[in-house]
């Protein structure tokens, strides 16, 4: 079965095109600014390289039409018609309590994910345009959605509710959802796979660090709590988000600042985080570069960072009654070693013995930690994308 993936967002279009008989990648890409001036598609070529390809796409019909033309373009894709493309998978972040699981797209299913987007405007809407393209240029294509949140779905009610009036969470669905739910999934099945375990009978703790960051408890398979809230902009410090905050703080900035309360989200989730503290970058690297040449506020935000993880791992380790393994994954995760190595010290008394030989490497599938570790601490790069195709084939082949 050929299976293409879209991830879409508000201006953006990411793709692979996967032959499921063997999970290999056809091709893959992603439109960028989709609706603005200078749009580009940035594809990569069969030898890994990338190219960029300028074009016109006021709207996602034309990003997925062109996504289509360049998936039958000899140098670029790998189709002769687009009737080989047996189905399509779409990347949804929010789900709310409408989707636990994984779902073929029909009339009804559009509507519940547009009912949803008061809780994610931004992802949800571009999602929608996504699939909405499709059913205009491939009407007879079945497709397939895979929620963001719905791995977290197994998290008990004393977990995923806040401490405010249970008819607010009736009336206005207000409650924890949690996000990269299909990466949490993904990695923890795979680092029992890596080490030769069952995941019935661990307790893993995963963390999903990138420029948005998560951190989930999966116990025997199945989460029992996470870091994000009702959005992304909970839990962690990340790039440009602040995390964790007081809600009266938040109140206080506004009338200091006079924003409104999109304004305040817009500030919460743009300029803040690492990007805030250190005055300088939300790409870790950057901060990093300018630790090493002696920055104090870089220092600081790599500080918060680590700390801010420490506490979530500790905080998981005692809901779970301790922990097995601690995964690592996505862009900070498998690439910085130095995040790795300040959030998983002072765990000793876990069982974590870090390793700095072990520890040092970027984007493979390593154990960390040393051999003597009590807690297997992990890197598994993630791969989101297999786990919506592999999805989309089992809902597409049971449908038929």
């Amino acid at each position: 079965m050929i299976v293409l993936v879209l991830n879409c967002g508000s201006s953006s279009i990411k793709y692979k095109l996967y032959d499921m008989s063997n999970e290999s990648v056809l091709a893959q890409g992603g439109a960028e600014r989709i609706g603005l001036d200078e749009a580009f598609v940035k594809v990569t070529l069969k030898d890994g390289s990338k190219e960029k390809i300028m074009h016109d796409m006021p709207d996602h019909k034309e990003g997925v039409k062109f996504v289509f033309q360049l998936l039958l373009d000899e140098k670029y894709g790998a189709l002769k018609s687009l009737d080989q493309i047996d189905a399509v998978g779409h990347r949804i972040v929010q789900g709310g309590d409408l989707f636990e699981k994984s779902c073929i797209v029909t009339k009804e299913v559009e509507e519940g994910i547009e009912s949803l987007c008061d809780l994610a405007p931004v992802h949800n809407a571009g999602h929608l345009r996504g699939i909405r393209a499709v059913d205009a240029l491939m009407p007879t294509t079945p497709q397939v959605c895979v929620f963001d949140n719905a791995f977290h779905s197994t998290m008990p009610a004393h977990a995923y509710l806040y401490a405010v009036p249970y008819e607010l969470y009736e009336k206005y669905h207000v409650r924890r959802y949690g996000f990269h739910g299909t990466s949490h999934r993904y990695v923890s099945q795979r680092v029992c796979d890596f080490l030769g375990v069952d995941i019935k009978t661990q307790k893993i703790i995963t963390c999903h660090i990138g420029n948005g960051a998560s951190i989930a408890a999966v116990q025997y398979g199945k989460v029992i709590d996470t870091s994000m809230g009702l959005t992304p902009l909970a839990g962690v410090m990340m790039g440009s988000r602040c995390g964790d905050i007081d809600p009266s703080a938040v109140t206080y900035l506004m009338e200091k600042l006079g924003k409104t309360p999109q304004e305040m989200s817009e500030f919460l989730n743009k300029q803040s985080g690492v990007l805030g503290i250190s005055g300088l970058s939300s790409d870790m690297r950057e901060v990093e570069s300018a630790d090493k040449a002696g920055n104090e506020r870089a220092k600081l935000a790599l500080d918060m960072y680590s700390y801010r993880i420490k506490k979530y791992i500790g905080a998981y380790a005692a809901a779970m009654n301790g922990v097995d393994i601690i995964v690592w994954t996505a862009g900070v995760g498998e690439n910085q070693e130095g995040v790795r190595w300040d959030s998983c010290s002072g765990l000793e008394y876990l069982g974590v013995k870090m390793d700095k030989e072990h520890n040092h490497c970027r984007g493979v599938e390593q154990v960390l930690s040393a051999d003597d570790s009590k807690v297997k601490v992990v890197m598994i790069p993630t791969d989101e994308e297999i786990v919506i195709a592999r999805d989309t084939v089992d809902l597409v082949s049971q449908n038929k």
